[in-house]
């Protein structure tokens, strides 16, 4: 299966969305998937929203991918999910029936998904207060990344964070149901 990902930092992004986007659909039972991002980099989740961008996307790579999704940071924002649910509406009157395009929002950022994927966070802290922080990635991802000595990795540690957490995948979904285990149901029944 062939994925393209649109995000709103795809620089970082990559790091995390790759690894865990992989180990999801390897778990509903896609055996080999190929998952990319537009080369066409997006600076901010104003930009990744805007629906003429992600058209331009369908247009450009729909002959090639299989299935396209959009992931991007909640922030806050209780009316981004709104946001991103008009955005698969107006992908699917565009696209052909057997492909899919799915929208997502981290509860709050991304690196909270490689968070969950870790069990020796520091005992303090409390996974619901890290689900409830508007910006989890300076309070609890950068000391973490920080705590074992990644913050110099050219990712500031996403890459090496998110393979291992990829490796515990089901962990990810029962921690983050909100947001991973709601895009994982979806897809499972897109998929069947």
């Amino acid at each position: 299966m062939n994925v393209l990902v649109i995000s709103e930092n795809g620089d970082q992004d990559q790091f995390i969305l790759k690894p865990i986007l992989k180990a999801m659909l390897q778990e509903l039972g896609v055996p080999k998937v190929i998952i990319n991002m537009p080369s066409r980099r997006v600076k901010g989740v104003e930009e990744a929203l805007e629906w003429e961008s992600i058209k331009e996307v369908i247009e450009e790579f729909s002959w090639l991918v299989d299935l396209f999704l959009l992931c991007v940071d909640r922030d806050g924002n209780e009316n981004r999910k709104k946001r991103l649910n008009e955005r698969e509406k107006q992908a699917a009157e565009i696209l052909a029936a057997e492909k899919g395009f799915f929208a997502e929002n981290a509860w709050q950022e991304i690196e909270v998904w490689v968070l969950a994927g870790h069990n020796d966070l520091p005992p303090k802290w409390k996974w619901q207060e890290i689900r409830d922080e508007p910006n989890p990635k300076k309070l609890y991802f950068i000391p973490y990344a920080q705590q074992r000595g990644l913050l110099n990795e050219r990712s500031q540690g996403r890459k090496t964070l998110s393979q291992e957490a990829a490796r515990h995948y089901p962990r990810l979904r029962q921690l983050c149901p909100e947001d991973i285990g709601n895009l994982e149901t979806r897809l499972q029944a897109w998929l069947a």
